[in-house]
């Protein structure tokens, strides 16, 4: 019987076509995403049928897409970190291996997050924009050296990100509720999810999960005009709640990579203070070639081939 996966990231071997190539030269027919973005609940269940494995991105792979999808589907390989989209007790009881790809992310979602707050620190898009109207506008930023930079999550990534931060001499809080002081090694400072949002400069968001973080009260509590970085999921962030800091001055800027909807259309985009992305942490060609390699490999090992 011919295999057949089918590839759910809209991007895969887009920039490079050698995981691709990786499942082509297993035998493997491969189902592509006809649509270009990122599926809907009955989209994957279409998309999903007579399909032994699935090349995963963030479509939902709830109990209702899984069911529907077996016996046949064998192993599920995220490309990328985050599983919080597939229902585990669901895979396992309907036979179906799930694996990620948890190290290729790590310095390309890293780089960005330091890159947008350098960015947004410095004012490069509000001094470029009055450039390009004919106005010499110089404003004042702020650099990273004794800056407070408080990292919600501390995984992988969160730890990659604090030492590019510490590089620039940033002061990093860590609020993360599975670690403790005594396992931090690098000068920084465990604190409370309270006494970080009252001390920070900056708050970047590295947490697993869709849970929402950040409400109302925790804006409350934040130091006034704050910068606050996004590059986990937008759900960790209350948007309503977000908008009002916003509105009184309580953020003083914001970068998303990870938005509430995908694509994002929502209000947000109307804030001349939010840097907007749409999600391409991940983004670089050695990201997306790490990446992607890794889940056609584990996607061949879970599936028996090879």
């Amino acid at each position: 019987m011919t295999v057949t996966v089918a590839i759910g990231p809209s991007s895969f071997a887009e920039e490079n076509d050698a995981p691709r190539r990786l499942l082509e030269a297993a035998g493997i027919t491969i189902k592509d995403n006809p649509y270009g973005r990122r599926l809907t609940e009955a989209e994957v269940i279409t998309h999903l049928q007579g399909c032994d494995g699935l090349i995963a991105g963030l479509e939902p792979l709830n109990r209702t897409v899984i069911a529907l999808a077996s016996p046949r589907l064998k192993a599920i390989a995220r490309v990328g970190i985050g599983v919080a989209n597939v229902d585990f007790e669901a895979a396992a009881q309907y036979n179906v291996k799930v694996s990620s790809t948890p190290e290729g992310p790590i310095d390309a979602v890293a780089e960005m997050t330091v890159s947008a707050l350098l960015a947004i620190n410095r004012r490069l898009f509000s001094t470029s924009e009055a450039l390009r109207q004919g106005k010499w506008k110089k404003e004042i930023g702020a650099g990273l050296k004794g800056a407070q930079v408080l990292l919600i999550g501390y995984g992988r990534i969160g730890r990659r990100t604090a030492e590019l931060l510490a590089a620039f001499g940033a002061e990093i809080l860590v609020c993360d509720p599975y670690i403790n002081a005594s396992s931090l090694k690098n000068g920084e400072k465990w604190v409370s999810m309270e006494e970080g949002l009252r001390e920070a400069d900056a708050i970047s968001l590295h947490a697993a999960g869709e849970s929402c973080i950040l409400g109302a009260p925790e804006f409350l509590r934040m130091k006034h005009g704050v910068t606050l970085l996004n590059s986990a999921r937008g759900n960790l962030v209350d948007e309503k709640a977000l908008l009002h800091a916003l509105d009184t001055g309580i953020v003083g800027q914001v970068w998303f990579d990870a938005l509430w909807q995908e694509p994002y259309t929502g209000p947000l985009t109307q804030y001349p203070q939010a840097l907007l992305t749409p999600h391409i942490a991940t983004y670089t060609r050695q990201c997306r070639l790490e990446m992607e390699s890794a889940a056609a490999c584990n996607l061949l090992r879970d599936l028996g081939i090879g």
